[in-house]
């Protein structure tokens, strides 16, 4: 096949660069290429971490942030994109004004406030309040984790019951979906609230013995984004978008269970 003739579709992720390779914007990466889209991405965090660890986060300037952002959509068939940790107030708005330019595509938000493993936040507080009243609203997917779901609605979310409250008050808040994950609940099976046009569904998987695998949202949210990216030019109606969250949903569960060790500290997923 003649390789001039090959046209992709694009995906960009904003977010924090790992240059220990196993979350942030390399995970998103790795996601997007899975999908089958060309992957794209803007920092707006640089980190110092491995796999054991964050030590340090700091927030690049708004203003090349932006100039990031606005430089790719503007010259790439863009077909989704993926906002990952941000860092500071002036990054979520410097995200939400890059955003409002291209109000057609669609916006998978994760909400990385605090690593795994280290202190160092990737979220300031203050940037938590920005984020709800001004990107939220924006976004097509936001996917929170328990204790991402309880900040944002500030609420306690301990059970699927209270997972299904919360992906509603989210809805509320302005999102047109809301993925609250239940990977830190307990049992036998793992089980994840999707609300989307006022329906919930529930996405089990069989809970994984693991040990701790870095990166797991960032992937997820891309996978997702990725899927969704591929259709450039289309409408993105709710049955497509439950479809792009059940296949994402199955390639995160599968690359869990095969998460690799690539050194000391926690596993990482590979596609």
């Amino acid at each position: 096949m003649d390789p001039k003739g090959i046209r992709l579709s694009c995906a960009l992720a904003v977010g924090g660069l790992d240059p220990g390779g196993g979350a942030g914007l390399a995970a998103d990466l790795r996601a997007f290429a899975f999908a089958g889209v060309f992957g794209c991405a803007a920092a707006a965090v640089i980190t110092i971490q491995s796999t054991a660890g964050l030590k340090s986060a700091k927030a690049v300037s708004p203003r090349d942030l932006e100039a990031q952002v606005a430089e790719v959509l503007r010259h790439q068939r863009v077909g989704a994109v993926k906002v990952g940790a941000l860092g500071n107030e002036a990054n979520v708005r410097a995200v939400v004004r890059s955003l409002a330019r291209h109000p057609r595509v669609p916006v998978i938000v994760d909400t990385p406030m605090l690593p795994t493993r280290g202190r160092a936040r990737l979220l300031s507080p203050r940037a938590v309040a920005v984020l709800k009243a001004e990107l939220l609203a924006r976004a097509t997917l936001l996917t929170v984790n328990l204790a991402e779901a309880e900040v944002l609605v500030g609420e306690r979310v301990r059970s699927v019951s209270e997972a299904h409250d919360a992906a509603a008050a989210l809805v509320d808040l302005g999102a047109r979906a809301v993925l609250v994950k239940g990977g830190h609940l307990g049992g036998p099976v793992a089980t994840d609230v999707l609300a989307l046009g006022g329906k919930f569904f529930e996405l089990r998987a069989r809970r994984l013995a693991l040990p701790p695998v870095h990166g797991t949202g960032c992937a997820l949210a891309s996978l997702v984004a990725g899927r969704v990216a591929r259709r450039t030019g289309a409408d993105l109606d709710d049955r497509a978008l439950v479809a792009a969250v059940r296949w994402a949903k199955r390639v995160h569960h599968a690359a869990l269970a095969n998460a690799v060790d690539v050194g000391r500290g926690m596993r990482v997923l590979v596609f």
